[in-house]
């Protein structure tokens, strides 16, 4: 599996391995020999688990990099220490990672993340996990991007976790690679929500398992009304309690409703899911991407550093009591007060003429 928790929830153990990785100039490539297939779909499906059970077998699950293939530039051989500086921030409009696509606006301010397995009703393999954590994690050093748009090929947004390349490997695991891969799933969740830039999802058709945790995981969710969304883990014999569902679906939706979908693993409508609050709006399907990137295109020419703000606290707040809460938003009001933003929007309210936000 790729690169499953050497990252840990740690930013010091965070920091050691992504040096050691630049200085042992580690690609993440994962290679194993081909098994020869006689041109069946079944033993397609044969060849292509073999190759799971093998890279994970002669890896180990800890060990195994994967293959994350996203092209940086000169990104990833700046030290942690430089990359904090503003001045040191890289854009991202031209990344080109390797396990979904990535579209970028013309000025770099909004991105497009698809999934784009359409044949598959586009199902999350090993790698993509992967570089989705670490693509999600390295977004706080973009100079460029302030909105993220996330959505689905095929008109279909993701069923999951692959059948084959994810959930039969998994069958033959011990306990350690089983918490590594967990945990390498929540971390996906993690940066997800605390990356700077608000994440929307588009989601049509099938979004199931660990697609609708994505959705879930966002700031901000779109649907048409063909959207089908299940945590159907208890399907399959697992827990309601995946990547932080048990946690974050009932702030969303409520303890009750959060309850029903996690038991049951029934699909929630897209009417239930706007009525709910999980969607934020129905759009037909012909509109649905386009309104996702209107949305996100009105965050990201609005007061973008403030929109980071009220993110953080957003996730900060969940667990601090009133009098914690009230303070920390008073030094993070603070904080965006003494912006060069929040002169200009004063100033632009005078001259009555809209505002255009930097982020300093």
């Amino acid at each position: 599996m790729p690169r499953l928790y050497r990252y840990a929830d740690h930013s010091a153990v965070d920091r050691n391995d992504r040096r050691q990785d630049r200085a042992h100039g580690r690609t993440g490539a994962w290679r194993v020999h081909e098994i020869q297939s006689a041109g069946t779909a079944d033993q397609a499906g044969r060849s292509c688990r073999h190759r799971a059970m093998a890279g994970i077998a002669s890896r180990g699950i800890d060990q195994w990099t994967g293959n994350c293939g996203c092209r940086w530039g000169d990104l990833n051989a700046m030290s942690d220490r430089d990359m904090t500086m503003k001045g040191h921030l890289k854009p991202f409009k031209d990344l080109k990672p390797q396990h979904f696509l990535w579209d970028v606006s013309e000025d770099g301010r909004v991105a497009t993340i698809r999934l784009n397995r359409p044949e598959r009703k586009n199902p999350l393999t090993f790698d993509s996990y992967a570089e989705l954590r670490d693509l999600f994690r390295d977004l706080a050093y973009a100079s460029d991007i302030r909105a993220i748009v996330l959505t689905g090929a095929g008109g279909n947004f993701s069923s999951g976790g692959d059948v084959f390349e994810i959930i039969e490997p998994l069958t033959r695991m011990a306990m350690p690679e089983l918490l590594a891969f967990t945990r390498m799933t929540g971390d996906l969740v993690k940066a997800m929500r605390k990356c700077p830039q608000p994440i929307i999802t588009a989601v049509d058709g099938i979004c199931a398992g660990a697609g609708a945790i994505l959705a879930m995981a966002s700031d901000l969710r779109l649907a048409t009304p063909e959207a089908k969304t299940a945590f159907l883990f208890t399907r399959v014999g697992l827990a309601g309690a995946d990547m932080g569902a048990c946690g974050i679906l009932p702030r969303i939706i409520g303890q009750g409703r959060a309850a029903e979908l996690l038991y049951t693993g029934r699909s929630m409508t897209a009417a239930e899911g706007q009525a709910w609050g999980f969607y934020n709006g129905l759009h037909v399907g012909a509109d649905l991407e386009s309104e996702a990137v209107k949305l996100a295109r009105s965050l990201a020419d609005g007061p973008w550093f403030a929109h980071g703000m009220t993110k953080t606290m957003l996730n900060q707040e969940w667990a601090m009591g009133i009098e914690e809460m009230i303070e920390s938003e008073a030094q993070a009001q603070a904080i965006c007060m003494a912006t060069q933003d929040f002169r200009r929007a004063f100033e632009a309210f005078a001259a009555k003429r809209r505002p255009e936000f930097q982020g300093d």
